[in-house]
């Protein structure tokens, strides 16, 4: 029977993985916390057959598993930690679960089970027909901070992929054949004199002062700037009262920019401003970075492969589904969908699109947001996609994104996904020309640019464990 084995085993399990996505969506946890979700999925994988190595890359909620023997390797990648202050309900109206509380998003709840699901389908099908091959899913924690799989490509996981598959929850079924942007994440710590605000001001240099300057002039450095490249922060530590001149202060910064080459030119000249705010305040500074992503590389072969067994899946909607998608979408200022609808209404003008596409508008182009699957795709071909899991409008990180990746919608999408990944595994299983002729596009656009670690080697995971995987 083919493929048709691999979408009826998916159908039969349909619900056994709606529920492990709404119970992950049911438990959020940030990132580097992720240990429901990592026990979750490494139980359903080790009941499967997978072996399973945990700590991976050194992070207590990273763990690879694996099923078969030889080549070729593919992996698939997955994620599931929340966003913090995200918790909502399935309602079209704000309705928090927890207040304050962490959310899902970000659809990682989803994009995780769809590779659980993928991978589990082929291994059935893989001892039915005795196909040869190393399948592995990859459990990656905190992508939202941008370096779960920096860590584990630090730790040379994927050294030995001949490629990987992995996919996002979306307001549309289409390829991802542009690129996201590199990314550092960096904290720069003051330090000054602590006095008495009113009584001798004289005798303090203010650590906040130092931050706040160096701001100023991060921000006057955003006019002089590559179009495209992304300046954020916030303070996350500016004193204790006002009263008292502060000793110590902190600024987080975000530093985007279509590759990391030009990353890294932007940082330099931000740490200047951090140097000149402390030389005029007579304080020290010192830095951290916490995170450091490269741009993502696509992989057109692969991304074909993946949307023509996305095309062979269609997508079907219920009444009640657009009804809510609609009372989703009324919550949303209507410039914002509208700015949303103008890349999709070209393919269709529907609010939930159940077509496949591939945008040519969109090839090469670098688009705002950044993501670890960057690293991964610097050192083995990647394939990615996206499926309809939101309403187009609903944007990522926000309320509404929460509300629509815990309700059936997003539920639909990610069993999109897990087809188009499982088919796609069986795919390059069968016919091994495609991995060669995506190496070969691999070769060509990486040539320059062997990969090397972004993160620096003295940087750890929050939640690191004493021993290192595959190191």
């Amino acid at each position: 029977m083919g493929k048709t084995d691999v979408t009826d085993w998916l159908n039969e399990h349909e619900q056994f993985f709606t529920d492990m996505a709404k119970d992950i969506w049911e438990h959020p946890q940030v990132a580097y916390e992720e240990t429901y979700a990592a026990e979750k999925q490494i139980t359903a994988l080790q009941n499967a057959g997978f072996s399973i190595k945990e700590n991976a890359g050194g992070s207590s909620t990273a763990f690879v598993a694996e099923y078969g023997t030889g080549k070729p390797v593919i992996g698939i990648l997955g994620e599931y930690d929340a966003l913090p202050g995200l918790s909502q309900k399935v309602s079209p109206i704000r309705a928090e679960i927890v207040a304050n509380g962490p959310g899902h998003g970000c659809g990682h709840n989803l994009l995780g089970t769809a590779g659980v699901a993928a991978v589990m389908a082929l291994k059935d099908k893989m001892a039915a027909e005795n196909l040869a091959g190393t399948i592995r899913y990859y459990g990656c924690p905190a992508e939202e901070v941008l370096s779960g799989k920096t860590f584990m490509a630090r730790s040379g996981l994927f050294n030995d992929l001949d490629c990987a598959l992995t996919w996002h929850p979306g307001t549309a079924n289409m390829t991802s054949n542009f690129s996201m942007q590199a990314m550092v994440s960096i904290k720069f710590h003051f330090t000054g004199i602590a006095a008495h605000a009113a009584g001798a001001p004289h005798a303090g240099r203010s650590a906040l002062d130092a931050v706040e300057i160096m701001n100023i002039g991060s921000n006057y450095l955003r006019e002089h700037i590559l179009d495209g490249s992304r300046i954020h922060y916030v303070i996350t530590n500016g004193g204790l009262a006002p009263n008292i001149v502060p000793d110590t202060s902190t600024v987080w910064y975000y530093i985007r920019a279509a590759t990391k080459e030009q990353v890294d030119e932007l940082l330099v000249r931000v740490k200047k401003c951090a140097d000149g705010a402390a030389l005029m305040t007579e304080t020290a500074v010192s830095s951290e970075i916490l995170a450091f992503a490269y741009e993502t590389l696509p992989n057109d072969r692969l991304n074909d492969v993946m949307l023509k067994n996305m095309e062979e899946n269609p997508l079907n909607f219920t009444e009640e589904e657009k009804e809510f998608a609609n009372e989703i979408i009324a919550s949303i200022d209507p410039k914002i969908v509208e700015v949303s609808k103008k890349r999709i209404t070209a393919f269709t003008d529907e609010l939930l699109p159940t077509v496949s596409i591939n945008d040519p508008k969109l090839k090469g182009v670098s688009v705002g947001g950044s993501t670890d699957v960057g690293d991964v795709s610097w050192i083995t071909p990647v394939g990615q996609v996206t499926t309809t899991c939101a309403p187009v409008g609903v944007q990522a990180h926000s309320w509404q994104a929460t509300a629509s990746y815990g309700s059936s919608i997003g539920f639909k999408g990610m069993h999109l996904a897990a087809k188009t990944m499982a088919l796609t595994l069986y795919d390059l299983l069968q016919d091994q020309s495609i991995i060669k002729e995506a190496k070969e596009e691999f070769t060509i656009l990486a040539a320059a640019k062997p990969y090397v670690p972004g993160i620096p080697a003295n940087v750890m995971p929050p939640n690191q464990v004493k021993e290192l995987v595959h190191e």
